[in-house]
């Protein structure tokens, strides 16, 4: 049995921030608009030359959904009209034709993902549209060799919808849960029934979905220790392949529609970690390895596996365990990352629209990679998917004498190795267990955007 991990409260009090979670480095926040569509297609273009170009991963985003989350901090429209999402994927379609013209036909799509919003929002006759347009514009992996995933929300499963994106070609399903207990669901304005979360998940797996993930929430209004066990027990019961375990972050200035949420109801930060702490004891129990940040999976997973082999990465949709890809985005606010620089298409319907009927990408902003971006950002790769760095091996691989070229972030782990949570020795840096939970502070010591007084506070 897996063991937990060691929760120490003072520790992850004084560390603990609200900080990146190091989908990409450097964060997204960072991304600024000096970088234009010319960019990108240069970095395409740069791509297509590398002595063995990357296969691809095309990220889809359908901001979609026919009501609203209180907690949702997600690019949306809410519509309870179908029809309303037909001019968004005729340009989405342009998208993909401009887009498929700046790579090159035989780079294989490797990985494939329809987020949002909900991409359940889309009919089937749109949604088959869209699969066509791809295959049509992009080389397709054959016999299901590929990780093409959808994510799902039960409440707009159409009867036979699983069966149905099954034979579309997806093979992974990820079902939006967040809470079971009823007075949750209210609070956050997501009332769903466990028959139609158990319906989906029965469908999934007659279809011959390979693998179901579930996503949950934790720090939501009303929460507690004991409301959130009786949540997990029934998850497990439910056997998914994966589940991943956000933590709700309240910025109501932020999100507007976060203001419905009153402070008073949601749990303090002793409740929370608590919470966390049980949960993470419960699915350890359960049979679930803890893969690190907020993911938990099957010890035969393919997560669990690329990360005991050393291979398992962190993207924009949290772990893979395939090699690394030029990942493309479509759609309004979707991030790419070709040729190790990043872009983002613009956050606006309007602008988006306005490009597209331009015929030019809607990119309205990105960051190009430097050398200390790559070199840190690999560093943060190890750190948040392996828990270790060979220091000696990065020292060799980047010509760079590892402690003289990070002796201030060296001086910030050795006051880390003093409060347990990282161990520095025999030219290795690891995460201990105490630091587990807290990995993605450990990994903003090598963040080079963020500010000192961050890492710890």
């Amino acid at each position: 049995m897996p063991k937990p991990l060691l929760f120490q409260e003072d520790l992850i009090n004084r560390y603990d921030h609200q900080g990146p979670r190091y989908s990409s480095y450097p964060p997204a926040t960072e991304f600024h608009e000096e970088i234009t569509e010319s960019h990108f297609r240069e970095w395409a273009r740069s791509s297509n030359e590398e002595l063995i170009p990357r296969p691809l991963s095309l990220y889809l985003h359908i901001p979609f959904c026919s009501s609203i989350c209180y907690f949702c901090a997600c690019n949306k429209v809410i519509s309870q009209h179908k029809q309303e999402a037909e001019p968004y994927l005729q340009a989405m379609h342009r998208e993909i034709e401009i887009q498929s013209r700046l790579f090159d036909q035989d780079r294989e799509v490797r990985q494939l993902h329809w987020g949002g919003g909900t991409p359940g929002f889309l009919t089937q006759q749109q949604s088959q549209q869209l699969m066509n347009k791809i295959a049509r514009h992009f080389k397709l992996s054959r016999g299901g060799e590929g990780d093409y995933s959808i994510e799902i929300d039960p409440r707009v499963m159409e009867p036979g919808g699983a069966a149905y994106l099954r034979n579309l070609g997806f093979n992974r399903i990820s079902v939006g849960v967040q809470e079971l207990n009823a007075k949750v669901q209210k609070s956050i304005n997501r009332i769903q029934s466990l028959k139609s979360i158990e319906t989906v998940i029965g469908d999934a797996r007659r279809s011959g979905f390979r693998s179901i993930n579930i996503d949950l929430m934790y720090g939501l209004p009303h929460q507690t220790v004991a409301s959130f066990t009786t949540t997990l027990n029934t998850i497990i019961e439910l056997e998914p392949d994966r589940i991943a375990l956000y933590h709700y972050t309240h910025l109501p200035n932020r999100f507007p529609t976060q203001r419905r949420i009153k402070a008073k109801d949601l749990p303090d930060s002793s409740e929370k970690l608590a919470i966390l702490q049980n949960a993470t004891e419960q699915l350890c129990a359960a049979g679930y390895d803890h893969i690190g940040m907020d993911y938990f999976a099957r010890p035969a997973d393919e997560l669990t596996v690329a990360q005991r082999r050393g291979r398992l990465r962190r993207n924009f949709r949290g772990y893979t365990a395939h090699e690394q890809c030029d990942s493309i985005g479509f759609g309004v606010s979707a991030i790419s990352h070709v040729h190790e620089n990043y872009s983002q298409n613009s956050i606006s319907l309007d602008d988006y629209h306005e490009s597209l009927d331009q015929q030019r990408l809607p990119v309205m902003r990105g960051h190009q990679s430097s050398d200390d971006d790559l070199l840190r950002r690999e560093i943060i790769q190890r750190l948040s998917c392996q828990f270790r760095i060979d220091t000696r091996q990065s020292s060799k691989s980047w010509n760079i004498d590892f402690d003289e070229y990070f002796a201030n972030e060296m001086d910030q782990l050795r006051m880390m190795a003093e409060e347990g949570l990282v161990e520095i020795a025999d030219n290795a840096i690891r995460v201990l267990e105490p630091g587990r939970v807290l990995v993605h502070n450990i990994c903003s010591v090598f963040d080079a955007y963020q500010r000192p007084e961050t890492v710890a506070g």
